[in-house]
């Protein structure tokens, strides 16, 4: 649930092309917003042929569909801080800092998808990886009897992550350096008292 930068690999002058135009998404993205995100531009800043741009991804929905599924492709792990409690704060600090970082990439891209058909189904594919990823920090606090064993991963983490995204793409509240711990808190507070566990 961090922020989509595309995990960089050796390679040869395929991927060496694809990191470029990739990197050149996220900058034209962060820069100007989706409605200023164009493959002539992308290519340009590249540094490749507008042709190559075209052949490779069809349009900018596949560009920002293979900068999602790029980002998926990465070996983050979700925090491990011996508690659940710790776990939610360190993962929803992670949040907030990718969502108030500049220029606004996060942001954008989440505003993207709901005008792009490929990079919708791109970043549902990106948060479902990163759900399943963090369904461990569930699994150790039942092993730690923090919470009730049959709790919904899911719905915790969706309730201890929301708060932040409200605040600050909902509300657009200013940075509160307390929103990631505060919400972790009421998440495992409910969580403890058995509000996800069964149906």
């Amino acid at each position: 649930m961090t922020s989509p930068e595309p995990r960089r690999r050796p390679g040869g002058r395929t991927a060496r092309i694809r990191q470029q135009v990739l990197d050149a998404v996220l900058a034209e993205l962060g820069e100007h917003g989706y409605d200023g995100l164009a493959v002539e531009t992308v290519a340009a800043r590249a540094g490749v042929h507008r042709a190559t741009v075209y052949r490779r991804w069809g349009d900018v929905g596949g560009l920002l569909a293979d900068v999602l599924d790029a980002a998926g492709d990465d070996d983050w792990q979700p925090p491990d801080t011996g508690s659940l409690h710790g776990d939610l704060a360190a993962l929803n600090q992670e949040i907030h800092d990718a969502l108030v970082a500049k220029p606004p990439v996060v942001a954008a891209l989440i505003a993207a998808s709901f005008r792009s058909e490929k990079a919708e189904l791109a970043q549902r594919r990106l948060w479902e990886g990163r759900y399943a990823r963090c369904e461990t920090i569930v699994s150790r606090a039942v092993q730690r009897a923090e919470v009730p064993p049959g709790t919904d991963a899911q719905r915790l983490l969706i309730a201890a992550t929301a708060p932040v995204y409200h605040q600050l793409l909902l509300l657009r509240t200013p940075p509160d350096p307390a929103l990631p711990d505060q919400a972790a808190r009421t998440a495992v507070l409910a969580a403890s008292a058995g509000a996800f566990a069964g149906a």
